[in-house]
């Protein structure tokens, strides 16, 4: 949920610096489908307390495995919009320490102290002294008056700037040129007047 945050974060910034929220409308996602499928397979893998039903944690694992592909194949597709290579640069990221480390993202435990949390297993997290790839895993605390927050990778890094450089980029606050191309035997010089 914290992931979210940054993507908010540039939505409300974007018309402070001259986007608007209304070019969302001609933003064109491909297999959004796919997304919200990955969504549900975290809610089935992980549900929340007030959900009536409990997964195990092998079949949560595995449902959260399966969500991370469809997270990718949907990047992927949408590749092209600004953002989405540090999304997928971060899930891959992620993916790696998870798969690394027996399905489970590790968390260092002195970011788990920092955080002020205490567990050995925790829905997709583990507590873990000696991860393997450890400079992918769990090693930071968020800081206390971040909503939902609480210890963080490289990836989630990598995914927060690409969510708030996707909302920046989708409302057009976020300006990329592209660079100017010469046709051979040309130059970039405009002609003069």
């Amino acid at each position: 949920m914290a992931l979210a945050l940054p993507l908010l974060a540039g939505f409300a910034l974007a018309p402070l610096l001259g986007g608007r929220w209304g070019r969302l409308a001609e933003l064109r996602l491909h297999l959004l489908w796919v997304f919200y499928a990955a969504i549900a397979l975290q809610l089935v893998a992980f549900p929340f307390n007030a959900l009536p039903w409990r997964t195990s944690q092998q079949t949560g694992v595995a449902l959260w495995l399966c969500s991370y592909a469809l997270f990718l194949v949907c990047t992927v597709r949408n590749l092209r919009l600004p953002g989405l290579p540090l999304i997928a640069a971060g899930t891959l990221s992620n993916v790696a320490a998870v798969v690394a480390n027996g399905g489970h993202m590790p968390a260092l435990p002195a970011a788990l102290r920092a955080a002020g949390l205490h567990y050995t297993i925790s829905r997709n997290s583990e507590a873990a002294a000696s991860p393997r790839l450890a400079w992918l895993v769990d090693r930071w605390a968020a800081p206390s008056w971040v909503p939902w927050a609480n210890v963080f990778s490289v990836g989630d890094l990598l995914i927060a700037a690409g969510g708030l450089i996707l909302a920046l980029g989708a409302t057009g606050a976020l300006r990329l040129q592209a660079r100017p191309t010469r046709a051979r035997g040309t130059s970039l010089e405009a002609p003069a007047p």
